[in-house]
């Protein structure tokens, strides 16, 4: 389990960021539900002027979490990667995707950036 800080600057400044409060809600759980997963390393979080932030982008059209951001978190820290890394791996332009492998994670190339992940995390 990871505890450590990572600044919400590892993000573009105009990526969405919730509080943990705003994405129980969204999720409709309790806050302590939310807590728990980032406990267990199935989210993680960015920190602003000290309050911890989850990217909206790991929010599903159906109002749940993406099923793949735990698997590749799980992927990527089980390979070695701190958090930052892994927002870095997330929310970084990849021109052969292409665009982000965290907007892929909600389309047709779900598959192919776990299987990158994983492929990286070796």
């Amino acid at each position: 389990m990871s505890s450590e800080k990572v600044s919400w600057k590892v993000l573009d400044e105009d990526e969405p960021l919730l509080t943990v409060p705003d994405y129980a809600e969204r999720l409709n759980l309790p806050v302590t539900r939310v807590y728990d997963l980032i406990g267990e390393h199935k989210l993680i979080v960015v920190v602003k002027d000290g309050v911890k932030m989850i990217p909206e982008a790991f929010l599903s059209a159906k109002g749940t979490t993406n099923k793949f951001v735990p698997g590749c978190i799980a992927l990527l820290s089980d390979g070695g990667y701190s958090d930052e890394e892994i927002f870095q791996y997330l929310f970084t332009e990849d021109s052969s995707l292409p665009g982000r492998p965290i907007d892929a994670l909600h389309g047709h190339l779900a598959r192919e950036v776990m299987r990158r992940a994983q492929a990286a995390a070796l």
